[in-house]
């Protein structure tokens, strides 16, 4: 007769390397499917740089004063350049005193006399 605790034994060690060996191969499978997941994040990623790229030198042009002119005249929006009557020309502000350092934080006034009526 065959004793049981050995053929427990030997059976036991059989399941645990099958299932060390399933274990195995699944981490495997799982690790290669990770790889592809990150293979095709690192390829959108690199096409939205590609596009944003794209995108960004389109808008460039766009914006170029000369691109700008021509557009203009294509749709005849009757634009030019400003007459000297349409420039206004603003007065530098003063230099804030260093006499005072309060001066540049101040922005406004409150009258305690109109806030009491």
């Amino acid at each position: 007769m065959i004793r049981f605790g050995a053929a427990l034994k030997a059976s036991f060690l059989c399941l645990l390397i099958a299932g060390s060996a399933v274990g195995y191969v699944w981490q495997k499978s799982q690790i290669y499917q990770l790889s592809q997941q990150i293979r095709q994040q690192e390829t959108r990623v690199a096409q939205a740089r590609d596009t944003n790229q794209k995108l960004g030198d389109q808008l460039a042009m766009l914006r170029s004063p000369t691109m700008l002119d021509k557009r203009a005249r294509e749709l005849n929006l009757g634009l030019g350049p400003a007459k000297p009557s349409q420039i206004w020309r603003l007065p530098e502000p003063p230099p804030v005193s260093s006499v005072d350092p309060d001066a540049a934080r101040q922005l406004a006034v409150r009258r305690t006399d109109a806030m009491t009526q």
